[in-house]
């Protein structure tokens, strides 16, 4: 059963300051995420945020999407080089930025868990098949909820844009991304060993995240 709404992702990893903390919350939860969802397309937005000390950055956010379409069409360009005030405002406190426009190349589940793990590697496209694979056993396992292969693109992902231009806390986005939920964090803890997702394919170091669901929101109306 697919269980990501939609054929394209986009998934983003950053930290905040702790004089950026409050305004972050607010902004995200009462304007950023009613904003993104609202986009023509943008089905379901979630934000997560770190279970333990290792995760880093602290917060994920994932916007789920019809298609790759959508994510490189105009609506969504619109409102990324037309960044509100208060979006100027809180981004300033971003830290560690990492941000990806991906297409879900496997998706398998039941439903939405209360805990992600977030994997980001490099890999051939000849390991697609090996790698979704993986994937595909990992959803199996229990008490996981799904578990998702999704693979950047890399010149969408890196698209110049006025919210972006100028600022320094943006790395390198992610090339491809695994993403697995579950009820709980001992689901998640043996699931998806580095050592075989190298058998696979994977190239060079995994960096791996254990996230709590904080928010949700489905579609939504939006007026700027």
């Amino acid at each position: 059963m697919r269980m990501l709404a939609g054929e394209a992702v986009v998934a983003i990893w950053n930290g905040v300051t702790p004089e950026g903390r409050a305004e972050f919350y607010a902004w995200h939860l009462h304007e950023h995420m009613a904003e993104r969802v609202g986009i023509p397309g943008f089905r379901r937005g979630r934000r997560y945020v770190a279970l333990d000390a290792a995760t880093q950055p602290e917060f994920f956010t994932l916007y789920e999407a019809d298609s790759m379409q959508v994510l490189q069409g105009q609506d969504y360009l619109n409102r990324l080089n037309a960044p509100t005030a208060w979006t100027r405002r809180a981004t300033q406190g971003f830290r560690d930025t990492s941000r990806g426009l991906a297409r879900v190349v496997e998706s398998r589940g039941v439903g939405v868990g209360g805990v992600l793990l977030t994997l980001r590697f490099d890999a051939l496209p000849a390991a697609q098949a090996a790698v979704a694979a993986l994937v595909r056993d990992a959803a199996g396992q229990p008490r996981v909820t799904g578990a998702h292969l999704c693979i950047a693109d890399a010149e969408a992902s890196g698209t110049s844009t006025t919210e972006s231009r100028g600022r320094g806390d943006i790395t390198a986005p992610p090339s491809w991304i695994i993403l697995a939920e579950a009820t709980d964090a001992e689901a998640l803890a043996s699931l998806l060993p580095d050592a075989a997702l190298h058998a696979a394919g994977a190239e060079g170091t995994v960096r791996r995240g254990l996230y709590r669901l904080e928010f949700q929101r489905l579609k939504t109306a939006w007026t700027s």
